[in-house]
């Protein structure tokens, strides 16, 4: 009979359980793994850091509802990548770790890289289990897959133990498993969507809150027809941007501090009442606020505030039964309301507020002038991902979009150091759409050197650092006494010339004329490219990751 090792059995586990990207850093012991997932038609992608790598796994577990694997050598490498596993946890998004462990039979004699990996894995993972014996590799792969994906998603671990990679068992003796299909939709008792559709009746200021949860289920065209039919303004969570398009005049993003602070009753998609939302507490809401929540886990209802309905399901199958229940009724909310003309007036004293800032044509640059020339540059059909405090917060203002999933960002973990990782994942999971990435100088030195890997694949990523020489804020010359201040770092730091160094293309802009000519010639030249942004030193904050953000002051004092 024929024979099989480990690192075939996990590979090809894999690939019959619908994971198609692997990322990582070979060595002892996945060295294998890595190699047999290519034979299979895994596609490997070698990065320069274990946490990237656990970053690119995970944005492909959101972008295509399987997840990706980051795999690791033994000990430090399986450290570096819990990162990814505490972020994905956090975003509720599928994928799975593979660490290297050293020989089952080496334990606790001190072995090479020995480490308590699945004990350390556990509090950030769904599932996390050694693999003990080679035949049962599909059963744990089954497992493992199964929990990241269904119910809520979340991260898993599994340990590979070098015995185990190079371990080899008859084809006879494998313990064979089905392969899983995709979770299943479920839905909310009918009870509970007539009781959310009468309470929007009786609202004077109604608010749907779009989620990412909502991009995740691909609810995109029930979510727009619920609220195309109702006329119910929406705002969307960072990532929920593209559910419906930003553009749509529904949209109340530019007047968000207005809408949550006065709506009374608030359609809760898919998005959390956590430190992005407020908590949902006052002085940013209102105290009597009523909230219909929609979400997948029973154990995200209420939190902060009690829902007044509370919907468990899949998200774009109960939007499914709240169209369905709409076919019934009569009600839409009135286009003439003093709720639409507060909200209209105070989206367009905003946008008054910020228009000299888009339209400064001064060197350096403010946030606002620069983004403006990558917005029309941008698209709608870009995958836009957003890192850094000043640069991200902004740009989710700037930076609209139109589809679903073409947002990627430091999410409800608030994580530095995602850039990167998310670039090469959208890359390579849609090679037929435009990646652009929007980084502050701070949060491209969390991950840069994996400049090298665009290059090397060829992917023709667009880079765009906004750099004021700061964390927040930089100074007009770095001293030479070495007082700088903890926030500030390199002034006329050359990004560029680094993407220039590995092969791609560098363009070095601190004036519009120089920028607009930059980003043209970058989306022409099919290469990896990055355009170093100099931004006005003085522009920024002085509160660092969060910008003006403080978590306390929205907790409400009681």
């Amino acid at each position: 009979m024929a024979k099989v090792t480990g690192a075939m059995l996990m590979a090809r586990s894999l690939k019959q359980q619908g994971v198609e990207f692997m990322f990582g850093i070979v060595g002892f012991p996945v060295q294998p793994i890595a190699a047999a997932a290519q034979e299979v038609g895994i596609q490997f992608i070698g990065m320069r850091n274990e946490q990237t790598a656990s970053y690119a796994a995970q944005a492909v577990g959101y972008m295509t509802g399987r997840p990706g694997a980051c795999l690791t050598v033994s000990g430090p490498g399986v450290i570096h990548g819990f990162a990814g596993l505490a972020n994905a946890k956090e975003n509720f998004w599928p994928m799975i770790l593979i660490g290297g462990a050293s020989p089952i039979y080496q334990n606790g004699m001190g072995a090479f890289q020995e480490e308590r990996q699945t004990e350390l894995a556990a509090p950030y993972c769904k599932y996390a289990h050694d693999v003990e014996l080679v035949e049962r590799i599909p059963f744990y792969v089954e497992q493992a897959v199964r929990f990241s994906i269904y119910g809520r998603p979340g991260p898993v671990y599994l340990d590979m133990p070098d015995d185990i990679i190079q371990g080899e068992v008859e084809e006879s003796d494998v313990q064979e498993m089905a392969t899983i299909p995709d979770p299943p939709r479920t839905q909310t008792m009918p009870e509970y969507i007539d009781a959310a559709l009468e309470l929007l009746e009786s609202a004077e200021r109604p608010l749907v809150i779009v989620g990412k949860g909502m991009a995740y289920s691909h609810a995109e065209d029930e979510v727009r027809a619920f609220i195309e039919r109702t006329q119910i303004p929406f705002l969307a969570s960072p990532m929920g941007k593209g559910v419906m398009d930003d553009g749509h005049p529904l949209s109340v993003g530019a007047a968000r501090s207005l809408a949550l602070k006065e709506a009374d009753v608030i359609f809760l998609m898919g998005a959390r009442l956590n430190w992005i939302m407020h908590f949902g507490q006052k002085p940013r809401f209102s105290e009597n606020v009523k909230i219909i929540q929609l979400d997948i886990a029973a154990e995200a209802m209420h939190q902060n505030v009690a829902a007044a309905v509370a919907m468990v399901g899949d998200g774009k199958a109960v939007m499914g039964q709240c169209n369905a229940a709409l076919d019934g009724r009569q009600w839409f909310y009135p286009k003439d309301t003093p709720w639409r003309a507060a909200l209209a007036k105070k989206a367009a004293a905003n946008a008054a507020t910020i228009q000299p800032q888009i339209d400064d044509d001064s060197s350096p640059f403010n946030y606002y002038r620069a983004l403006k020339d990558i917005r029309e540059w941008a698209g709608d059909n870009a995958i836009i991902i957003g890192e850094g405090a000043n640069t991200m917060d902004i740009g989710r203002t700037q930076l609209p979009n139109a589809k679903p999933r073409h947002r990627l960002d430091a999410g409800s973990y608030g994580t530095m150091g995602i850039g990167m990782g998310f670039v090469v994942a959208a890359a390579v999971v849609h090679p037929d759409k435009p990646t652009i990435s929007v980084s502050g100088d701070s949060a491209i030195g969390f991950s840069g050197m994996e400049m090298e890997t665009v290059c090397r694949l060829g992917l023709p990523v667009k880079i765009v650092v906004l750099n004021n020489g700061g964390i927040g804020k930089g100074v007009e010359v770095y001293p030479t006494d070495g007082s700088a201040a903890p926030h500030v770092l390199s002034v006329d730091a050359r990004y560029d010339k680094m993407m220039e160094a590995f092969g791609g293309v560098g363009f070095y802009a601190t004036s519009p004329d120089e920028l607009s000519r930059a980003v043209n010639e970058a989306m022409d030249s099919g290469k990896p490219t990055l355009v170093n942004t100099v931004i006005d030193e003085t522009a920024g904050t002085e509160s660092g990751r969060l910008g003006n953000f403080n978590p306390q002051s929205v907790v409400s004092k009681k």
